[in-house]
């Protein structure tokens, strides 16, 4: 496995997993660039918003990467995520909620660090699931998947 591919795993283990923000400093260039939508965070002190956001408004966070293959120093991982909808900041009370999402990201990487990354993950399915709205056909089909593979009705 190369080097690239297994800081991607690092990340998504020690950042997300394990909850440990001072990994952040630990993999990430202070000069790199992360990008999702039309927002870029620039080095650790860019990141970290997001980080305390996102532990802010959700626990117990657990990814798991499903595919990840590089090309050189340049990494894209697909993957899944649950947590628990337990704290306010998205304009919504928290609900207890378990949720699941799924997203991509591409990271390309230099020395050791992330140098620049592209993420893209699907929020509108996971703000449905919080509000309690009906999902698009697609999303209850996959539902209904997971289910089926779990052996939970």
């Amino acid at each position: 496995m190369s080097e690239a591919r297994k800081l991607v795993r690092r990340w998504f283990e020690e950042v997300w997993n394990k909850r440990r923000r001072e990994a952040i400093a630990e993999m990430l260039s202070a000069d790199s660039v992360i990008h999702e939508g039309d927002d870029s965070a620039r080095g650790p002190e860019g990141f970290y918003p997001f980080f305390d956001r996102m532990q802010a408004i959700f626990s117990d966070i657990r990814v798991t990467i499903h595919d990840d293959f590089t090309d050189g120093e340049t990494v894209c991982a697909r993957w899944s995520c649950t947590m628990r909808h337990t704290g306010s900041g998205l304009g919504v009370a928290p609900t207890n909620k378990q949720l699941h999402t799924t997203g991509i990201s591409i990271v390309r990487t230099a020395n050791g660090r992330f140098v620049e990354g592209w993420q893209n993950w699907d929020m509108l399915g996971l703000l449905q699931q919080i509000k309690g709205e009906t999902a698009a056909p697609t999303y209850i089909a996959a539902k209904a998947e997971r289910t089926a593979q779990s052996g939970h009705s």
